[in-house]
């Protein structure tokens, strides 16, 4: 990721020098002194000017980054020792070297300290810890019948995006909606160019058919515009214009049309009965309302576009003990905003002192003017009301549930002989049929619940064993998640290049055999510090809740049907089923699809197509002379002397 803008002066490479001269003379573990002095030299030649910092540990790895409309002052704050908070304090003296990027103003500061927060997740940073993009509803530009659809991701391809939604049930609702009001496709551009006759969307009345000619491209482009509309927030003017054209219809006695255009209006009346809001006069705005307690920031956010509610979703951002409320909220909004693009107006709960930068920083972002306030009185207020009324709940939810958790994995310390309670847990399983498709997967649950984003899927090369081989299958599996973790992060409290840590527990999804095939992978690799447990279903297969636990010193037991403990164990065990059957069904789903054609270099989708139906299987193109490739059609000469040449070469 390069940095925002091009900075007026950079003195990164000076800095990052004289941080290594200081890492030489300090000693290794923290040290107060060596940490301000660190800074001292860096302070000295520090500009007046806007720009970020980053602070660095003795390896280099970054610890914070922070954004200052004054440089040298902001800096010089972490050298008096008696007004820092102890949490600040630990990073001064973490302290080695320090890397400074001037830019030109307040508000490229900002949107260069979001960027490089996200790209290094420091310690010491407020992150917003969630890694699921928005959803967005795309209506694409580049087809002669626009296809209207969930999108997810970078937005390269030519259309109107329409979002963000809190999530995908937001949009699939709104989807799903919207087909039914503007009968636009949603099929894929090769189902569509395909269809002889309509499919089930045009007989229930979600699809105008176009792929058949049911409609044609005035009559389309014609609701395409109206779903434009609809999705700008001009509901009133579909809804007017759709009554007349429904009136028209019964005049001149077409009740077919009239029956549709009536169905579409009921549709319309669900959807502002169920996405409408109070919101009159807002347009678009996001709102965010923010609840503390006991150590815990909950934000709420609502999305609303042309008046229509686009839900809302709670945020739990980490590292905020002894950060002031206002730095947590000017530091979420910048990294929200850095993958969201915002609306025209941002409805805030308190003023924020970084409030006129903001608003620069998110303009410059999306192109056009932000508004940044905190309302006062009328629909603006009552909204931002309901959105701390939301964020005051989802609080009280989450210290719930996480009392409950935390109970739960002490009993799991208590259980399985832990120093303390598992901070992470690795759950394995594989999955295979006959040992095709075969993979081993792995799930990551810790205090706030499954880490989704620490998932893994192991595709079995077999090096152990067969593929078929269970217990060979499990030996690979560890060998390269634990291989990799001691050459990236061979200390305990290390991360490695993936955020992953070592594991507090290990569970596997097995007995006897599965247990010790792992031991002697980790025993072998001189890891002897992991504590890892067995679980096997019970004497009736885990139809009882009578899994049996084996641990690594020969123990066996089971526990009372009815123990909490155990029905978290078993979720945790069902997780890592449920991942490695997906994925194993994902892997089987793209070998079916596959064809002996995708092997041949330089072969892409449309001559493969060409052959596929000159030839109909992929066998009859492994038989063919030179002289019958020749004549496939779209084949060139030298396509086919080198789908020959790599089927021929190999017999």
């Amino acid at each position: 990721m390069s940095d925002y803008g091009p900075p007026t002066h950079s003195h990164e490479a000076r800095f990052n020098e004289e941080g290594a001269t200081f890492a030489v003379r300090g000693a290794d573990a923290p040290d107060l002194t060596t940490g301000v002095a660190a800074i001292r030299n860096v302070v000295q030649t520090l500009p007046l000017k806007p720009g970020v910092y980053r602070m660095q540990d003795v390896n280099g790895d970054v610890l914070y980054v922070g954004k200052a409309r004054a440089l040298k002052n902001r800096v010089s704050n972490y050298m008096q020792i008696d007004r820092l908070t102890n949490r600040i304090r630990r990073m001064v003296s973490q302290t080695r070297s320090m890397t400074i990027v001037t830019t030109n103003n307040e508000a490229e500061a900002l949107l260069l300290e979001a960027q490089l927060i996200k790209r290094y997740r420091p310690a010491y940073n407020v992150l917003l810890r969630d890694d699921k993009s928005f959803p967005f509803i795309l209506l694409r530009g580049d087809q002669q019948f626009p296809r209207i659809q969930k999108h997810r991701g970078a937005r390269r391809a030519k259309g109107d995006y329409y979002g963000p939604f809190a999530s995908a049930g937001s949009v699939n609702n709104t989807l799903n909606a919207l087909q039914k009001l503007f009968l636009l496709r949603s099929c894929t551009d090769g189902f569509f160019k395909t269809r002889d006759r309509p499919c089930l969307l045009y007989q229930i009345k979600r699809c105008s058919a176009p792929c058949v000619g049911r409609i044609d491209e005035p009559g389309y482009a014609e609701l395409v515009s109206d779903a434009k509309d609809f999705l700008a927030g001009k509901a009133t003017d579909v809804q007017a214009r759709l009554g007349a054209e429904m009136e028209v219809a019964a005049a001149a006695m077409d009740f077919e049309r009239a029956v549709v255009l009536r169905d579409r209006l009921k549709a319309l009346t669900f959807i502002q009965g169920t996405q409408f809001i109070n919101a009159e006069g807002i347009g678009d705005a996001d709102i965010f309302a923010m609840a503390c307690k006991e150590g815990v920031v909950g934000i709420q956010a609502f999305f609303i576009r042309g008046g229509q509610n686009w839900g809302h979703r709670s945020f739990f951002p980490s590292h905020v003990q002894d950060v002031p409320e206002d730095e947590v909220l000017t530091s979420f909004l910048t990294q929200f905003y850095e993958e969201v693009p915002p609306a025209r107006t941002v409805f805030v709960d308190r003023e924020l002192p970084d409030r006129d930068a903001l608003a620069e920083a998110f303009a410059s972002q999306a192109g056009r003017k932000v508004e940044l306030s905190v309302p006062q009185r009328g629909t603006r207020r009552r909204l931002l009301d309901q959105a701390k009324r939301n964020a005051q709940e989802a609080l009280e939810r989450r210290l719930a549930e996480s009392t409950t958790q935390a109970r739960l994995l002490r009993e799991v310390a208590e259980l399985f002989d832990l120093p303390e309670p598992p901070d992470r847990i690795e759950v394995y399983d594989n999955s295979h049929i006959q040992g095709t498709n075969a993979l081993g997967a792995m799930v990551v649950a810790g205090p706030e619940g499954f880490r989704k984003g620490q998932y893994r899927k192991f595709n079995i090369k077999g090096n152990e064993a067969r593929t078929d081989d269970d217990f060979g299958m499990m030996r690979e599996v560890f060998r390269r998640r634990f291989a990799r973790q001691l050459e990236e992060a061979p200390d305990r409290d290390a991360v490695g290049k993936d955020g992953a840590t070592w594991p507090d527990l290990v569970l596997i999804d097995g007995g006897r055999g599965q247990l010790k095939s792992a031991r002697a992978v980790l025993e072998e690799l001189g890891i002897e510090d992991v504590c890892m447990v067995g679980v096997a279903k019970g004497p009736h297969h885990g139809r009882d809740g009578r899994e049996v636990f084996h641990m690594l010193d020969g123990r066996e037991f089971q526990l009372p049907v009815n123990a909490p403990v155990l029905f978290y164990l078993q979720r945790l065990r069902d997780e890592v089923h449920r991942f490695a059957i997906g994925a194993h069904r994902e892997k089987r789903a793209k070998a079916i699809g596959a064809s002996p054609l995708d092997e041949v270099p330089g072969i892409g989708p449309a001559r493969k197509k060409a052959l596929l139906m000159h030839f109909g299987t992929g066998r009859a193109v492994r038989n063919a002379s030179l002289e019958d490739l020749q004549q496939a059609p779209g084949v060139s000469g030298a396509v086919a002397q080198t789908v020959y040449d790599f089927y021929h070469a190999r017999q």
